[in-house]
């Protein structure tokens, strides 16, 4: 039976309680008596938020072959190995409603910044980009990028083949990936500002297709990049009704989310009525001060869409600073075709009044270049400038910074991080106690140290989760915990029709993280951001431990998933 306890605080109330009961104190992960096996694993005598919204309960968790058997109390039944979970909390592994890992599971499969916080399955390919699906026209560049930067050999065009590459590496957590309408752009038509012709539509929508029948989930659009800018709303929904045919989600990065923000979500939720599509609205903000107070009109629209039928959920991660490429702030008409393309104008000096137009306008918005901070470059001669903000890298180099931009570019080809702050504190709490709202990390999988250990990259990749648990719902008590977590797992998994994932029931795939409620905090900072969080103390996927204690078993238990499909592939 489970001990249902009444809601208490999150920090001290029903784990003092536990702890007064004579249930308090952690012990070790010990081996149980070998000679009965009921079970593989027990996690025994944990605070359980199973992922509904209910409040915690003492229970143990009982997992065979990869699934939860039983939760309750189990006083008699005995497994190889036992997770003592007293004084902690359990709840299932989280699920990143907006990643960007591809590569990255390629070059390091153990995904130590996403599975040490606790994230167990990650949404891929959004913003209307994946590694997944190259253009032949671009495939020599990018093939020379990921050889220059990460030493990896690009043997893969489509889906199916970086499936097949995932599936030989391996990796630590589940794996579900969009397909970017960038991408089935480029492939049908190049990258051109135009709209497409009725047979390259129908390419476009062949290509999704062939996609969805892979494995994705449905499409993602990045309408602030090129050459998704350049699809018309007409263009975005004749792809969306082929995802609505198939079930699948259409997540779009809005044309706007500053000045054009209202604008641009009315565009999104027009799509999704006139498509049928199940829409998630990307990394949902407003950007620079003047949009500050469009908030509240963007949710009440939200709520609206919803009231109506539309079937709409957000996205958010837990800080006041998004992050992109430097080439972000060049207007679309100087981006439009390759990297190349975008370098070869920048290095010509083509319509360089105009750009520079656009970018003091882009200046007056932030305020002042101070707020865009450099992430991470490339090559070692430009490394100083990682962590300095435009300002404060182009007086560094005697530069205005427009000149400092075009020739870091240029010395870069292209490949330049940034750090932007552009929100206020208030609208990120508002936005994530928002029921229409989730957690995302808008984050890849990073390591502290090799390949993927470069920079000063946003601190979301390591400390997303830990930081709404902690900061948010300890501290601030934006939401109960049980509230957040079913956000962050159960609501989730129903927006991208994971089976029988994001809760802790009998029948569904273990997939669980054990916590200490009192110290779960996010340890990543804008300045030392390679640092994993505190207190996420075990995390389980597919019922194999890859985090013991706060440290990574090197354990690789995790699985392809195909959400529009009834297969599934272990990796």
């Amino acid at each position: 039976m489970r001990e249902r306890m009444s809601r208490r605080k999150f920090m001290t109330g029903a784990l003092a309680a536990a702890a007064a009961a004579g249930l308090g104190g952690r012990g070790p992960w010990i081996a149980a008596d070998p000679g009965r096996k009921d079970f593989d694993l027990i996690v025994k005598g944990g605070l359980v938020y199973d992922g509904t919204g209910a409040p915690g309960f003492l229970s143990d968790v009982a997992i065979r072959d990869g699934v939860m058997v039983k939760v309750g109390t189990l006083l008699e039944e005995r497994a190889v190995s036992v997770i003592e979970a007293k004084g902690l909390a359990v709840c299932p592994g989280f699920i990143d409603l907006h990643a960007h890992t591809d590569i990255e599971l390629l070059i390091d499969p153990r995904a130590e910044s996403a599975v040490r916080q606790g994230i167990t399955t990650i949404i891929s390919g959004n913003c209307g980009s994946s590694g997944c699906l190259v253009p032949d026209a671009v495939f020599e560049e990018t093939a020379a990028g990921l050889k220059e930067v990460y030493g990896l050999e690009l043997t893969w065009r489509d889906l199916e083949g970086f499936q097949e590459r995932l599936l030989r590496s391996g990796t630590a957590l589940n794996y579900v990936t969009l397909t970017g309408h960038g991408g089935i752009r480029g492939a049908a038509m190049g990258f051109a500002d135009r709209p497409p012709t009725e047979a390259e539509l129908e390419k476009m929508k062949r290509l999704l297709r062939e996609s969805l029948r892979a494995g994705a989930a449905g499409l993602s659009s990045g309408l602030e990049y090129t050459p998704g800018s350049f699809a018309r709303t007409e263009e975005l929904t004749a792809l969306c009704r082929v995802v609505a045919e198939a079930g699948g989600v259409y997540a779009t990065h809005m044309r706007d989310e500053g000045d054009r923000l209202l604008e641009s979500l009315e565009e999104s939720v027009t799509v999704a009525a006139e498509s049928g599509v199940s829409l998630q609205i990307s990394h949902f903000k407003t950007a620079y001060p003047r949009n500050w107070p469009k908030l509240g009109r963007a949710l009440a629209r939200v709520e609206e869409a919803s009231r109506r039928g539309v079937k709409i959920f957000c996205d958010r991660y837990p800080y006041i600073a998004g992050a992109t490429d430097l080439s972000f702030y060049f207007p679309l008409w100087i981006r439009e075709g390759t990297t190349g393309d975008f370098l070869g104008r920048l290095r010509e000096g083509y319509r360089e009044v105009e750009v520079r137009e656009h970018l003091a306008a882009a200046e007056r918005r932030l305020g002042s270049w101070d707020k865009v901070v450099i992430s991470d470059v490339v090559s070692a001669g430009n490394k100083t400038a990682e962590g300095r903000s435009v300002l404060e890298a182009s007086r560094a180099a005697g530069k205005e910074p427009y000149d400092f931009m075009r020739d870091l570019l240029l010395q870069e080809k292209g490949r330049v991080g940034i750090v932007i702050f552009m929100m206020n504190e208030d609208n990120p709490k508002k936005i994530l106690a928002h029921p229409l709202v989730g957690v995302g990390t808008d984050g890849s999988a990073l390591a502290p140290s090799g390949p993927l250990g470069k920079g000063k990259p946003h601190p979301r990749h390591y400390g997303t989760f830990p930081r709404v648990l902690g900061r948010y719902v300890r501290e601030e008590k934006i939401l109960p915990p049980e509230t957040m977590i079913k956000k962050m797992t159960s609501t989730a998994a129903e927006k991208f029709v994971l089976k029988r994932r994001g809760k802790v029931a009998a029948g569904f795939f273990a997939d669980l993280v054990v916590f200490d409620p009192d110290k779960v905090a996010d340890r990543a900072t804008w300045t030392d951001p390679h640092r994993f969080p505190e207190g996420i103390e075990y995390v389980l996927v597919n019922g194999r431990v890859v985090v013991d204690r706060g440290e990574h078993t090197g354990r690789l238990p995790g699985r392809i998933l195909k959400p529009l499909s009834d297969k599934e592939a272990a990796v």
